[in-house]
């Protein structure tokens, strides 16, 4: 039977065939390398980052919009500029001239499958450490777009590092496309601040790096690099104290289970100690045989019928605060 290219895409290869990964898509919640697992959906959803560059005629405005977890959708049509709805991400740029009010724009596709579903974005995926062993996280690149350089369209795809950082959940500084629409409008007035116009804060997990052409001389396609700092890029999971304050609660939760847990069984094995020392001291004395062997016997064989006389005592109680005392008109 055949499988239709547009299904979502398979489960990563198993680590143990490959050092890095590819299939027809990218599965952000399950991914192993080389017998670590990873997973990085809790960065899914729509993010922006942008880039801008002054030359001698023109401010040149770059917004990236991307969601490495699921297609943009309507993230993807930005005004007049339609990426296209099967993107993961893109890049919206805006030209404004120096000189004059004129203001040009365009659109281009970096990693996403074709319309309708076809094609591939290839994913590839590779530890850190296999390059620089000091390093800890993934280096994915992935692919599906195309830029136009002079007329003639090139490939296009993303190189993004993420970075193991225990203390970071990978969410800190993120804007809404909102706010990078705002900025875009105050940079292209010069109301804009700092950094060069460059999405660098230091405090902020996602870092836009470059846009340009491949490093692979034998590769003519343009790359966009990032740099994602986070702590579910850490093997397995191993994040340290970068625990959010709802895994912080979770923790609590279980430590707290775990001290009443200890107290159950060591009041059992105290209970349980009792009855069998108690039982061989009455056989060992007086040769007691049954329920004379238990400790107290007689008052265990009575808890039934105490425990009944108390509870119609408590019923008797409760009957009884209903009625009214004294004397009833005649």
């Amino acid at each position: 039977m055949r499988i239709p290219s547009s299904l979502p895409s398979l489960l990563l290869l198993s680590p143990s065939l490959l050092p890095s990964v590819s299939a027809s898509g990218f599965d952000c919640q399950h991914i192993n390398v080389d017998s670590a697992k990873y997973d990085l959906s809790p960065l899914g959803g729509v993010h922006t980052i942008y880039d801008v560059e002054e030359t001698d005629k023109y401010v040149v405005n770059t917004t990236y919009v991307l969601n490495i977890c699921n297609i943009l959708k309507g993230a993807s049509i930005r005004g007049h500029l339609k990426c296209g709805t099967s993107k993961n991400i893109c890049g919206f740029r805006y030209n404004t001239s120096l000189t004059s009010t004129e203001e040009f724009s365009r659109v281009f596709p970096i990693v996403g499958l074709d319309h309708m579903g076809h094609g591939s974005k290839d994913p590839e995926i590779t530890r850190l450490k296999t390059v620089d062993s000091s390093r800890d996280g993934l280096l994915v690149k992935l692919s599906g777009g195309e830029y136009e350089v002079n007329g003639k369209k090139k490939d296009a795809g993303a190189a993004i590092e993420f970075e193991c950082d225990p203390d970071r959940t990978g969410l800190e500084g993120l804007r809404t496309s909102e706010d990078s629409e705002r900025r875009r409008r105050d940079e292209s007035s010069g109301e804009g601040e700092g950094n060069n116009g460059t999405d660098t804060d230091v405090d902020r997990s996602l870092q836009f790096k470059s846009f340009g052409p491949s490093d692979d001389d034998k590769d003519d396609s343009y790359v966009l690099k990032l740099n994602w700092r986070t702590r579910y890029a850490c093997e397995n999971g191993k994040g340290g104290g970068g625990d959010t304050p709802a895994d912080d609660t979770d923790r609590d939760g279980s430590s707290h289970w775990g001290f009443f847990t200890w107290i159950i069984i060591l009041l059992f094995l105290g209970i349980a100690a009792y009855l069998i020392f108690g039982s061989w001291l009455n056989y060992s004395r007086y040769g007691a045989r049954g329920w004379d062997l238990l400790p107290h016997g007689d008052t265990i064989r009575d808890v039934p019928y105490l425990f009944q006389d108390w509870l119609k005592r408590v019923i008797n109680s409760l009957q009884g605060t209903g009625s009214r005392g004294g004397y009833s008109a005649v």
